[in-house]
């Protein structure tokens, strides 16, 4: 069976504000057949900027959602069975190479160790996908291009990336948007307006402060619309705070308590 999601995109490119100069960087990378790394919190932007990019280069783009299981053999293909026959099936990778597409490997670090080392060849001049199993050396067209992402914040000693394979991309950091772009993103995603917007996103730049001290991570962009969108389709203000800002954050009662009076603090 193979493990993580994998979608391709249309040519219409989902909505994206740019924070600096990041898609210009993304598109010189890409004419220059260099793989990307983009760094950042959960929840921040980096895969919705990936699709954008996918549909604005008009590529196809196979994302593949990493988890602990991942394996090398979940990218590259396996044999499988089918109708009494076994037939070789081409994984994600695979198949964005032979098509010359886009691949974005989310959270890369969570994937097994095997995963990294089926990556050198592509991320370095040889641009090729050894397929062992088969026998095949694929080169990878001018067109494919390679991403993956992770948050830095969660390393660790266990899950980390090692210098030698970090040095293989160009690497494009990612933090949550300046309140003046955070604003219209969270009121054209949710439908609320900006002025309703505005005070639940200066709730979440101080729920992202406490980051490190009575929280493992902030409030990402994501939960931001999720409380906006349930308060633009009629429910209390509080209660859609609570249910996508606060409970998503920690199920520690002392702390979820030191939440709500940050909450009472922002909306009196």
């Amino acid at each position: 069976m193979m493990h993580g999601s994998i979608n391709v995109t249309g040519a219409e490119a989902p909505f994206y504000l740019p924070q600096g100069d990041e898609c210009g960087l993304f598109q010189a990378a890409s004419d220059k057949c260099l793989p990307v790394l983009l760094k950042g919190p959960t929840g921040c932007g980096k895969t919705r900027f990936v699709a954008h990019m996918a549909a604005r280069l008009g590529r196809p783009l196979y994302t593949v959602a990493c988890h602990d299981d991942l394996s090398a053999a979940d990218l590259i293909g396996r044999y499988l069975l089918k109708g009494g026959e076994t037939q070789w099936v081409d994984g994600p990778l695979t198949r964005a190479v032979r098509e010359g597409a886009i691949c974005y490997l989310d959270e890369v670090v969570e994937a097994r160790k095997d995963v990294t080392v089926v990556l050198h060849p592509l991320t370095d001049d040889r641009r090729i996908l050894p397929i062992d199993r088969t026998g095949e050396e694929l080169s990878a067209p001018p067109d494919f291009m390679l991403v993956a992402s992770y948050n830095p914040g969660y390393q660790n000693i266990l899950k980390t990336l090692k210098p030698s394979t970090r040095q293989r991309f160009i690497s494009l950091e990612f933090r949550f948007p300046r309140a003046e772009h955070e604003v219209p993103v969270v009121a054209r995603e949710s439908g609320l307006s900006e002025e309703r917007v505005a005070p639940l996103v200066r709730l979440a730049n101080k729920l992202r402060a406490l980051k490190g001290q009575d929280l493992e991570e902030g409030v990402s962009t994501r939960l931001v619309v999720y409380a906006a969108t349930l308060i633009a389709g009629g429910m209390s203000t509080d209660r859609a705070i609570l249910a996508a800002m606060i409970e998503p954050l920690t199920d520690d009662p002392d702390t979820k308590g030191g939440l709500l009076d940050l909450v009472t603090a922002v909306f009196g």
